[in-house]
């Protein structure tokens, strides 16, 4: 018999901040979950820490790093729990934040996701989030175009989300998760818990945010994926229309500025030329990241 929830944590060169993750699992309140932990090539001390728990966790190994999307969509591959919960190595959990995910969708079946609210820490120090990052709550999908507002720690969902949308975009170096929550935000909506439930750790050098310039490269390509895929509804697409058309002309103007003329006329017209050649826009090395 399955577990009613399976828990994901992917991994890369975490060793010590995957112990406390870990532990902020086996320490739930509510003990039927499977806990998956997808190691993505760590070169670090991650085998070795991984033993500790025995026979507690399922791990995988990738034997080269494959990036977020990857390792994500392996735990989704291996779980079996008709719930699942992402948890990111660098964050944790308080004890009761699987029990009051689980009770909601006791009381809510219709329901197909949820997340909690957070605690955020910056440096060492804990932050309030901005007015721009406040969670809504329901059907999300016009505030999701603007910025992310799902947070992979404290979501879960049913399973059967990822049969209708898929997984993780592996072509996707980062935004991965602004990916698939506008492929699940324009179907259905996402309920807040509005207990904080998660600590999420911000701010240090190993995180992907830092280590691209550009961010929104990978958002426009999201969002114009989603225009083409035939699954919006006219007036979400032209919402999304709209919000790619700002971010293009965003990104497009900090091309110029630094001297990447051919690459800020492709995103300065991409918007318009998506309808007439979608197949060579979606194409173009400057939206292939692998």
């Amino acid at each position: 018999m399955s577990a009613t929830v399976s828990v994901i944590i992917p991994t890369y060169n975490r060793a010590q901040k995957l112990i406390r993750a870990v532990d902020s699992v086996l320490n739930q309140t509510f003990r039927d979950v499977e806990i998956i932990v997808v190691d993505d090539g760590s070169e670090d001390d991650t085998r070795a820490v991984l033993r500790r728990w025995g026979t507690k966790i399922t791990v995988i190994e990738h034997r080269s790093r494959r990036g977020p999307s990857a390792a994500r969509n392996s735990g989704i591959a291996q779980a079996s729990a008709p719930l699942i919960a992402f948890l990111d190595s660098d964050d944790y959990w308080l004890p009761e934040k699987l029990a009051v995910q689980v009770s909601f969708f006791q009381d809510n079946p219709q329901a197909m996701a949820c997340q909690t609210e957070e605690i955020w820490i910056r440096r060492g120090r804990r932050v309030n989030p901005k007015k721009r990052h406040k969670k809504p709550s329901g059907y999300m999908f016009e505030a999701s175009l603007r910025l992310c507002l799902i947070s992979p720690s404290a979501v879960m969902l049913h399973r059967s989300v990822f049969q209708e949308i898929g997984g993780f975009d592996e072509q996707l170096p980062a935004c991965e998760d602004y990916d698939l929550w506008l492929r699940l935000t324009c179907r259905w909506p996402v309920s807040l818990i509005p207990e904080p439930l998660v600590v999420k750790e911000g701010g240090h050098s190993d995180q992907l945010s830092s280590q691209y310039w550009g961010m929104d490269r990978f958002r426009i390509r999201a969002i114009a994926r989603l225009i083409c895929s035939g699954c919006l509804r006219p007036d979400q697409e032209r919402t999304a229309l709209a919000e790619l058309r700002r971010k293009c002309t965003i990104y497009a103007s900090g091309c110029l500025k630094r001297g990447k003329e051919e690459e800020g006329k492709f995103f300065k017209l991409l918007p318009d030329n998506l309808q007439s050649c979608p197949d060579k826009i979606l194409g173009s090395p400057y939206l292939r990241f692998h």
